[in-house]
């Protein structure tokens, strides 16, 4: 017969139990940490989304039929030269009318 008295008691047991999940759960959670480094290194870093350049922004907006063709051929004419006066920084109150563009005092 066994000797129930003598034997290790509720500690005994407890440190027991505590060593199977370190002895099962240390293995496998290295072997999960090595899955998901080894699957992470393969991704291609991620960086920003590719924004499209203003001309290429204007060129949509005309193919939508957003603008005519002579507010493109000038939008496209002020983006290589820059505005030379204050209707072309769209302060002009006709193309604020139309709602093209409003004027920089209601943004703020």
């Amino acid at each position: 017969m066994m000797d129930w008295n003598g034997g290790w008691g509720v500690g005994g047991w407890l440190a027991m139990s505590l060593m199977m999940v370190v002895v099962w759960g240390l293995p496998i959670a290295l072997v999960v940490w090595a899955v998901r480094s080894s699957y992470h290194r393969d991704q291609p870093s991620v960086t920003a989304p590719h924004r499209p350049d203003a001309d290429q922004v204007l060129a949509e907006r005309y193919a939508r039929g957003e603008i005519d063709e002579s507010e493109f051929a000038h939008r496209r004419e002020v983006l290589r030269t820059g505005p030379t006066s204050t209707s072309e920084r769209g302060t002009d109150p006709e193309r604020f009318e139309r709602g093209r563009s409003a004027p920089p005092s209601t943004l703020g």
